[in-house]
């Protein structure tokens, strides 16, 4: 049993016991190790190696080669790195090299603060040590614990897994970390901020002392200062994510000021019209706004989903599951409920309201503009988060563009503009109209009627166009052309239950009702939709 360090690190600095001073923000950044371009060079099990190619991962991010060196040498480690930056692979790679094939018993414990983190980890672990006999597990609330008993008694070397499932399973003798070799702690600050202190310190106080320990981190905060100073010993530290690095220059933040001249989800709606992000999360403060907004951005056409903490687990895993496949634009969270979800190449991230807690402002725009790419951040501030704002501008020296709110008529045009585009794409794609101009002239002479045929007729089109891109991405993906129509009409029957009907990347959308301000249909074209596959080293 890890034996805790009892001496208060504020009061006897020492070699094993830092001081709170060492992890302050502007405490003199340790020299790093020089990076190595190669994993060839980092000396690892071939067979670890293996499962690196395999998973096409061409050379260590920064944040991998720094880290994995020391964690091969065996010292306790913590990495201020937010997510996005492979933090993932640089400690599940160091882990899985030291643990020996055949262990039969836990030697590796990876606590993270949500199921679907330790889902995500668990399946990246799989992946790179496919060819060492190793065992991951992942364990976690809201499913029965039978089967994760049944893959502990197996033998699993590697377990994932939640705070609360793991302390229930250590408490009802199924996990014991009597031998285990590497304890980590992923989104460290994440975990202690929701809660999991106690059960956290309870489970790291199972390893034994000579168990290294990794800690990954965004933040340092006093809680965490406290819970080094028990168990880490001697602890090098790699700072890649200081608080004032978060606000950086791969992020353009962007402030709309809101009206009390119409509804606020319509405000949003406006702003997505013109902004028209690839990929985004919106986030809300409240459960009711989440179901609001999505509602309301069904309701228009596009596709989003609601995610909060009133979701059960087969409903997230269902929202997961479309995120995974590119089905949805927006996905509509609190910050509690999209803690653990990684989409990666997000384009922008919309805050509906500005946090509370300015620090939450971090984490949230921290998901968008990793590893160099550009990202957005968009907020609607009104007076309740003036408090917030000034934080933001004063403590972590956010520079806001601020931006007008569109009208509805500009939103209007950025709508029709895009439209128009997409029909003179299928004209130079050769689509045969030439044969409807007669219609065309006849439809201006129908007075009233010639609005709505009309709108009828660009229904029609974009429906058919839509399909028929949708098919030919799905034949490019490798899917047999003759299951294509199936596989929309499923796309489509799944969407429509939601009160929208829409696609994804690529698919049909229509309307799920009155376009509003935009008049006749709700089609709306977009580069790409939801989340795509990862395509970085790790996580």
């Amino acid at each position: 049993m890890r034996t805790m360090n009892t001496t208060d690190p504020t009061e006897s600095p020492s070699e094993t016991n830092p001081t709170t001073a060492d992890f302050d923000q502007d405490a003199a950044e340790p020299a790093a190790p020089q990076p190595k371009a190669n994993w060839s060079d980092l000396g690892l099990h071939p067979d670890v190696l293996s499962g690196i190619r395999e998973r096409g991962y061409t050379h260590p991010t920064p944040v991998q080669a720094e880290a994995i060196p020391i964690a091969l040498e065996g010292r306790d480690l913590i990495v201020r790195s937010k997510t996005g930056t492979g933090k993932t692979a640089a400690f599940m790679i160091p882990t899985l090299n030291r643990v020996p094939e055949g262990y039969n018993q836990p030697a590796a414990i990876v606590l993270c603060p949500t199921r679907e983190l330790a889902i995500q980890i668990a399946e990246e672990s799989q992946l790179l040590c496919r060819d060492k006999n190793l065992r991951v597990v992942s364990i976690y609330g809201g499913v029965a614990i039978g089967p994760q008993t049944d893959a502990l008694n197996a033998g699993a070397e590697i377990i994932v897994g939640t705070p609360g499932r793991v302390r229930d399973h250590i408490r009802r003798g199924n996990l014991k970390l009597g031998k285990g070799m590497v304890g980590v702690l992923d989104e460290a600050d994440e975990m202690l901020s929701m809660g999991f202190y106690e059960e956290v310190t309870s489970i790291m106080s199972e390893l034994p002392d000579e168990a290294q320990i990794l800690l990954f981190s965004a933040t340092v905060e006093e809680r965490l200062k406290q819970l080094i100073g028990r168990f880490l010993k001697d602890p090098h530290e790699i700072y890649l994510s200081l608080d004032t690095d978060r606000t950086a220059n791969t992020i353009d933040h962007v402030l709309y000021e809101t009206t009390l001249d119409y509804p606020k989800p319509r405000q949003l709606l406006h702003v997505l019209e013109v902004e028209n992000p690839e990929s985004a999360i919106v986030f809300c403060n409240t459960r009711s706004d989440t179901e609001v907004v999505a509602r309301f951005l069904n309701r228009q056409g596009l596709v989003a989903e609601p995610l909060s903490s009133d979701l059960n687990q087969k409903a997230r895993e269902r929202v997961m599951n479309r995120i995974k496949r590119s089905e949805i634009d927006y996905l509509v969270a609190t910050d509690i409920a999209a803690r653990g979800i990684d989409i990666s190449d997000l384009s922008h991230v919309i805050n509906y309201a500005l946090p509370e807690d300015p620090a939450v402002y971090l984490h949230r725009t921290g998901r968008t503009g990793r590893i160099g790419k550009k990202g957005v951040a968009i907020s609607f501030v009104g007076g309740r988060e003036l408090s917030c704002r000034r934080t933001l501008e004063q403590k972590y020296e956010i520079v806001f563009e601020k931006r007008t709110l569109p009208s509805r008529e500009e939103a209007e045009q950025h709508w029709s503009k895009r439209h128009f585009d997409e029909m003179r794409e299928a004209m130079s794609e050769g689509v045969a109209f030439e044969g409807f101009l007669g219609m065309a002239k006849a439809l201006r002479q129908r007075g009233d009627e010639a609005d709505a045929l009309t709108a009828l007729a660009l229904r029609g089109f974009f429906r058919w166009h839509r399909t028929e891109k949708a098919k030919k991405e799905l034949i490019a993906q490798g899917e047999d052309p003759d299951n294509v129509d199936a596989l929309l009409n499923e796309r489509s029957q799944r969407s429509g239950k939601q009160g929208g009907h829409g696609r994804g990347r690529g698919g049909e959308r229509r309307s799920g009702g009155d376009r509003g301000n935009h008049g006749g249909g709700g089609h709306r074209r977009r580069g790409r939709g939801g989340r795509g596959r990862s395509s970085g080293s790790g996580k």
